[in-house]
């Protein structure tokens, strides 16, 4: 038998419609027979979560929507707060990407930072050791006091040991010579059955002018 192959026929296209129209009718209604597809985007380009609920009556819809409205209010929150939408499925990190700068709390750090860079910190803490181990008393501020203290423990420490690497290390740090050499001659008598200890804070009035808190630190 032949087949009449003509324009009109050879030009038909299927679409889905007529499709669907073939098919069998499901015994439910079509309102409700679609599914419903929840995809998060993850910064490592792959799908958290790809999860596909059947809404196949109204009462399962029901039932269903409190737990699809909660998964995405607790999986999805900086979203409402204009950040990024990248969520990492493993931990669960948030990356920010409107130029905010976060930093942690520095827990733990006593740092005293005597309102100097780190460079003149030193530079200051250096001085304040060579004077105190030069007239064996000064006043200054009880931060400074403070911060120095464990500065002049250590020159101290390093001099009751006596050796060549120690006094090179104490070379370093004191801007004086001939004071790191009458140290190591010292401190071996003075300080030999003493273990730590070698300063005492005495505080005396606040300063004039900007009322700073004044202390004497001095050599026991």
């Amino acid at each position: 038998m032949a087949v009449d192959a003509s324009p009109s026929t050879s030009s038909h296209r299927w679409s889905m419609a007529s499709l669907r129209s073939s098919l069998p009718s499901p015994p439910y209604s079509s309102s409700t027979s679609a599914a419903a597809t929840i995809r998060l985007p993850s910064s490592s380009g792959r799908q958290c979560f790809h999860k596909s609920i059947s809404l196949s009556s109204p009462r399962r819809q029901q039932r269903q929507q409190p737990v699809l409205t909660r998964s995405l209010t607790s999986l999805n929150p900086p979203l409402s707060l204009g950040f990024s939408d990248n969520i990492t499925c493993g931990s669960v990190f948030l990356d920010v990407d409107n130029g905010s700068r976060f930093s942690a709390m520095r827990h733990g750090k006593r740092v005293p930072k005597l309102n100097r860079p780190p460079d003149q910190r030193r530079a200051l803490l250096r001085g304040l050791t060579t004077q105190l181990l030069k007239h064996g008393r000064i006043k200054t501020t009880r931060a400074r006091a403070s911060a120095m203290r464990k500065y002049v423990d250590k020159m101290i420490t390093l001099a009751k040991d006596g050796s060549l690497h120690k006094r090179r290390q104490a070379l370093g740090f004191i801007y004086e010579k001939q004071i790191v050499h009458a140290l190591f001659a010292e401190v071996p008598d003075r300080y030999g059955e003493r273990n730590g200890g070698y300063t005492r804070i005495i505080r005396t009035l606040p300063r004039r002018g900007d009322n700073a808190p004044m202390a004497y630190i001095e050599l026991v």
